[in-house]
């Protein structure tokens, strides 16, 4: 069987995933279609690893800057050179990505969607949710991220059988604390972890904010905090920090690739994740695999699944600055057994590994061949 997938561009994560698919079901041929090779978004380097399943790059730009017309045009070439027989498709907001759903709707393939979409992501009104409603009406099944995701696509009318689990996994063994902690100490003081673009939505000032209170009411004994990241925002950052008089206790690394951050996640004593608005937050799942407690927005998409209170770790409000510098003091006080609690975290996130997403594409594919067979059967006796 030939499964063919649409994503913007290639990432750690997919090539994880993808990987753990193949060496899971031998007998599919996987076909990775993406429509750059870099991005403007997401600074991932380009990359040319042998991969053990099959690469397509629709143009060697950034995916961003390339033309509609001309990525269709690719994209329909490609795909009539694969000739898959299902595929699965990340999301609906870029035009190819649709285009891609009709080429399946005319060739009569199974498809299904990958998503972690949630919504409270947005603004939501019914005239914008309604062409929603009928772009996944042509889809048969859908790899989701975790709950919050199950329940949007409920709403937009997909059917609870046809929603699959395991979509946002990481290589959880790759950040294995057994793996990464004989890396060297990047600082002496333990430290506060953050990982993120630097833009609003990562909510960075309120968490800078929250730490500068945390650190007057500590004193010398307060960790340090780190911002692994860069963006828009760190001119804007860097001024808050001397506003503050902490910039000596704040280490910002700019953009790093995983294998940089390594070191940053042996070493972290509490992992960070203050979004005001997340699909996810695949941070927040390396933070486990690494052993890490972690305080999380109940505004990432993740905090339903990956988050049990108090066991390894705990919710805030994201713009609840009070609540985040109080966890703060909690987390590096001698009341809470970070130990434990990372050791809670490294065992819950066993559950979201790419094992689990090989298995999760592989039956959302296999339903979804199934709901267009049983529509075909259907169609072809009304009109018999």
């Amino acid at each position: 069987m030939k499964i063919a997938t649409l994503m913007l561009v290639s990432t750690p994560y997919f090539v994880t995933r993808y990987t753990a698919f193949t060496q899971a079901f031998p007998d599919c041929s996987l076909h990775s279609i993406e429509l750059g090779r870099t991005s403007l978004t997401y600074p991932w380097k380009a990359h040319d690893d042998e991969l053990p399943y099959q690469r397509w790059v629709l143009t060697e730009t950034a995916a961003e800057s390339e033309s509609t017309v001309n990525l269709v045009k690719a994209l329909f070439r490609v795909l009539n050179q694969i000739q898959p027989d299902a595929m699965a498709i990340a999301g609906y907001a870029i035009p190819t990505m649709s285009a891609a759903l009709l080429w399946c709707i005319w060739n009569r393939k199974p498809v299904i969607m990958f998503s972690d979409s949630k919504a409270d992501d947005a603004a939501r009104s019914w005239w914008k949710e309604l062409p929603k409603r009928l772009i996944l009406s042509q889809y048969q099944g859908a790899l989701v991220a975790g709950k919050p995701h199950r329940r949007y696509l409920a709403q937009l009318g997909m059917s609870e059988a046809s929603m699959l689990t395991g979509y946002d996994v990481v290589d959880n063994a790759a950040f294995h604390p057994s793996k990464i902690r004989s890396r060297p100490k990047p600082y002496a003081r333990p430290f506060f972890l953050a990982i993120n673009r630097f833009v609003p939505k990562k909510n960075l000032l309120n968490l800078v904010l929250a730490y500068a209170k945390y650190r007057r009411a500590v004193g010398e004994s307060a960790w340090d905090l780190v911002l692994c990241g860069d963006g828009e925002l760190r001119s804007r950052i860097e001024a808050e920090l001397a506003r503050l008089a902490i910039r000596d206790s704040v280490h910002l690394t700019g953009f790093l690739e995983q294998q940089d951050i390594l070191p940053l996640y042996a070493h972290a004593s509490c992992f960070i994740h203050a979004s005001i608005q997340e699909q996810w937050g695949l941070v927040v799942n390396e933070a486990m695999a690494a052993g890490l407690p972690v305080l999380v927005s109940t505004h990432c998409g993740c905090f339903e699944d990956l988050l049990v209170e108090g066991v390894n770790g705990f919710g805030f409000e994201p713009e609840n600055v009070e609540q985040l510098s109080a966890l703060m003091r909690q987390m590096s006080s001698d009341s809470v057994d970070l130990k434990a609690m990372g050791q809670a975290s490294l065992q819950m996130i066993q559950k979201f590994s790419p094992a689990d997403f090989a298995q999760g594409l592989h039956d959302a594919i296999d339903h979804a061949a199934c709901q267009l067979t049983k529509s075909n059967l259907l169609a072809f006796e009304k009109k018999s």
